[in-house]
């Protein structure tokens, strides 16, 4: 069964098409419309302003419009009963009397599968996010980079694609901050000692620093003292990549993440790939000297200005890295690539595209997600961050002081082209104040309604689920509750779609709310066998929804709270 506002939005596009095709109406592109449940059931179950659109654009009646698209709509499932065009151009759909029932019983055949489906066909789509610099415990924006990436993965994967999540490790031992890591914690290593050591400028102050070398301490004492400085320095850099490195893999395991893959910016180098990568773009004839650099000319492609790919000392930039990871993306056959960036990213899309543009790689495969900043409040207060000034609050604090499933849900709760405001004292309160709190407890809820039919022996409990007579769900809160059931597909669609996984927590708290109701408005375990039957039913259906939609952002779905 196809999403209802799938299957609505398909026929709406095929009328078009075909109202094209008769000369009845003449459009360059089709506009954004809507298709929504309108405010009164008296509109019909859902209605769509294409016609208002499309009238506008063309400078025709929105009603004359509409009109002919309706001529034109054809529907093979017998979802639609009718078709009604609207005074101001609206085209209400009404649904065949029983679909909401259906719909119910759909949910609980199909259980963990509803909501999912195969558009993908099992093509093989990358995601690659959170990709830190291992030069210092992951922090909130890395966990928002992180909660972004892992939930667009599970969408994908519930749409049917072969999703591969991926974490680029910037760590060559080249980079300044890999270097100014290194000098950090030889420095903090010499203290311990009790020896004279000076951090070096702009180096890392945090306690994690002293922490890690207390470690190195413990585990290895003084040998390293008696090596040469420039070795004792290499060394330094590679221990803090190391320890560093296994420090945020356990923490994204912590938070419901794992990656199928590691890549290593290092590793690129030592391959030979970077420099084959700035030779192709010298080829390309995209390329300059000047000043003794080697400059992109990636103005040619839409940038506000051209980049060094290779600066005057012979050292590539990151640019000259980016390109040789993404070709080594392109060179596995995805069907799309999506990355997720952190907000000091945004300078970087034009002069990657520009970049693969030269070398004629297809750009449109390749999805950037920008992600805002994240500013954390506790008690009402802004909690200052600062990585090298040792002022972070690392992502492991925040998941010990809220737990996993709050940190996700808050991060995920805007599009990720707004900031987000991280109120630890609300995400720790264990109350419906709360919102991921809210969502759980309207699962947990309906698992006790169970468990109070079974210890009551509820005669309802009897009932095949074939017999159960969904037609007595009547009550306005129960066709509220059907028609949120009913949009989950919908939802995943299109938060797949667009990669918007905060759609999700938008739709869980509607769904959770619409239950709530509906318990405080209808006593499921009634006198009434057959009622309680029915609503039994539905508590199941709406269970089912619930820890769909939260599985699907990595929450869990309590059964007592």
């Amino acid at each position: 069964m196809l999403a209802v506002k799938e299957e609505l939005t398909v026929a709406l596009l095929n009328a078009l098409q075909t109202a094209r095709s008769n000369g009845e109406i003449d459009f360059a592109e089709i506009p954004k419309f809507a298709v929504e449940r309108p405010p009164h059931h008296s509109f019909g179950d859902y209605a769509t302003n294409l016609a208002m659109m499309l009238g506008k654009q063309i400078k025709r009646n929105a009603i004359e419009v509409a009109n002919i698209i309706v001529k034109h709509l054809k529907f093979d499932t017998g979802l639609v009963e009718r078709v009604e065009v609207a005074g101001s151009g609206f085209i209400n759909f009404y649904l065949r009397s029983g679909w909401l029932w259906d719909v119910v019983r759909q949910v609980v055949n199909e259980d963990e599968r509803y909501g999912h489906c195969n558009i993908g066909m099992g093509e093989k789509v990358q995601v690659e996010f959170v990709s830190a610099n291992p030069t210092g415990p992951l922090h909130l924006g890395h966990g928002r980079g992180g909660v972004l990436g892992d939930s667009i993965s599970r969408l994908l994967e519930a749409v049917g694609f072969k999703v591969e999540r991926e974490f680029y490790i910037n760590d060559a031992t080249m980079s300044a901050q890999m270097r100014k890591f290194g000098q950090s914690l030889e420095a903090r290593y010499r203290e311990l000692l009790g020896l004279p050591a000076q951090l070096p400028e702009d180096g890392y102050k945090g306690e994690y620093v002293i922490e890690m070398a207390k470690e190195l301490l413990k585990e290895c004492g003084d040998k390293y003292l008696h090596i040469l400085e420039k070795d004792r320095i290499a060394k330094f850099i590679a221990l803090s990549k190391e320890k560093m490195l296994k420090r945020q893999k356990d923490v994204l395991e912590r938070f419901g993440i794992r990656m199928d893959n590691w890549v290593s910016e290092q590793w690129l180098y030592d391959e030979g790939r970077v420099k084959d990568a700035i030779d192709r773009l010298i080829s390309s004839g995209y390329t300059y000297e000047h000043e003794g650099a080697t400059w992109l000319r990636s103005t040619a492609f839409g940038d506000d200005k051209d980049r060094v790919l290779v600066r005057a000392d012979g050292m590539p930039t990151y640019l000259a890295a980016d390109v040789a990871y993404h070709i080594y993306k392109y060179e596995r056959g995805f069907k799309k690539l999506i990355n997720i960036w952190g907000p000091d990213h945004h300078g970087y899309v034009m002069r990657l595209k520009a970049a693969l543009q030269a070398l004629n790689y297809d750009v449109s495969k390749l999805h950037i997600i920008v992600y805002q900043i994240v500013r954390l409040f506790k008690d009402g207060e802004l909690v200052p961050m600062g990585k090298r000034e040792g002022e972070m609050i690392t992502l492991e604090e925040v998941i010990k002081w809220v737990g996993v499933d709050a940190t996700r849900f808050f991060l995920l709760m805007r599009s990720p082209d707004s900031p987000v405001d991280f109120d630890l004292t609300l995400a720790a309160k264990q109350s419906q104040e709360n919102p991921v709190y809210y969502v759980q407890y309207a699962h947990a809820r309906a698992c006790s309604i169970f468990r109070q039919a079974s210890i009551e022996r509820h005669p309802a409990l009897t009932i095949p689920k074939e017999q159960v007579d969904l037609s007595l769900l009547t009550h306005p809160s129960e066709q509220l509750l059907m028609r949120e059931i009913a949009d989950l597909p919908d939802v995943v669609m299109e938060a797949a779609t667009h990669l918007e996984p905060h759609r999700l927590t938008s739709y869980a708290y509607q769904l959770a709310t619409a239950f709530h109701s509906f318990y405080t408005s209808c006593r499921v375990l009634c006198d009434d066998e057959k009622l309680s039957s029915a609503r039994l039913m539905l508590t199941n259906a709406a269970r089912i929804a619930i820890r769909n939609v939260l599985s699907l952002m990595g929450i869990s779905a309590p059964t007592q709270m």
